[in-house]
């Protein structure tokens, strides 16, 4: 695996300030605005330190307001529950002494039950098979669109390998249906709660961009407009997040101005890891 200069580890490293209190930093990337995977990912992370002898099996956050990457932001953790079976968890981010971000996790102990089932994962060409040094090689590279060769080459801890790359140039794809390969760009230690949240940071890539599939646009188009407004996510079953995933997305409704898009995760076994559905503002600038 490549090294990514932007440390994925070093991002969910938070340092503790008081109980219940945690600071975290930004990545020197140039972004106007902190990452929205990175907040989830960050107070997911402070959440995970109050809690022992669980996992998370679901979140639901709301973005409030644009973070600011040049200062730090403080995480405060809400212990709202220790159940037998269920923790709770709320976190807000703050910065400039306003919330900016809003986070619920509920935490299981593991149990045996007696339903197990899962949708089969799509049928589509493995990672190996779109690697860069086999994407050079296509015919419409000369051809992709600098935003697009920007995005993709640009150093980034989570590496992306999209499947549908015709919709890069105007196809359109009528179900809505794409699909990402994806994997953090270094190992990670053997801490299944750090693979959740690394998986956590990953969920928000791209996933808006399923909304203009069906239109045969992108949202790395400068003429578009994109901002998270809420993310939900739930987790399945165990995974490594620097093994190839496969991100299942589509689109069923726009409108107002908002899109909401879906996502599915396998390992590439088949085995369904997580789920995640998001809301966006999506709008065409003027």
């Amino acid at each position: 695996m490549s090294k990514s200069l932007i440390d994925l580890i070093s991002i969910l490293d938070l340092e503790p300030i008081e109980e219940n209190l945690f600071r975290g930093n930004s990545p020197k990337t140039g972004w106007q605005r902190v990452f929205g995977g990175q907040v989830i990912a960050q107070a997911m992370v402070a959440a995970c330190r109050t809690v022992e002898g669980r996992l998370p099996h679901s979140l639901h956050c709301y973005f409030i307001l644009p973070g600011d990457p040049a200062i730090p932001i403080i995480y405060q953790v809400e212990r709202l529950r220790d159940g037998k079976s269920y923790s709770t968890r709320r976190v807000t981010a703050i910065q400039h002494g306003r919330a900016i971000f809003s986070l619920m996790v509920s935490f299981h102990a593991e149990e045996e039950g007696a339903f197990n089932h899962q949708d089969r994962m799509p049928d589509v060409p493995p990672p190996e098979q779109l690697s860069p040094e086999e994407f050079v090689k296509q015919p419409m590279f000369k051809e992709v669109p600098e935003f697009i060769r920007r995005y993709y080459e640009s150093d980034r801890p989570i590496e992306l390998r999209p499947v549908e790359l015709n919709r890069y140039f105007g196809e359109k794809i009528e179900d809505g249906r794409v699909h990402v390969w994806i994997r953090t760009a270094s190992s990670l230690p053997d801490d299944p709660a750090l693979h959740m949240c690394a998986l956590a940071y990953a969920s928000d890539f791209a996933l808006l961009d399923a909304v203009m599939a069906r239109y045969g646009r992108t949202l790395f188009d400068k003429h578009m407009m994109a901002a998270s407004l809420d993310h939900a996510m739930w987790f399945h079953r165990p995974f490594r997040a620097d093994e190839w995933l496969l991100y299942a997305q589509d689109s069923p409704n726009a409108q107002n101005g908002r899109g909401l898009a879906r996502g599915l995760i396998f390992k590439q076994d088949g085995t369904l890891v997580a789920s995640v559905v998001q809301e966006g503002s999506v709008r065409e600038r003027r």
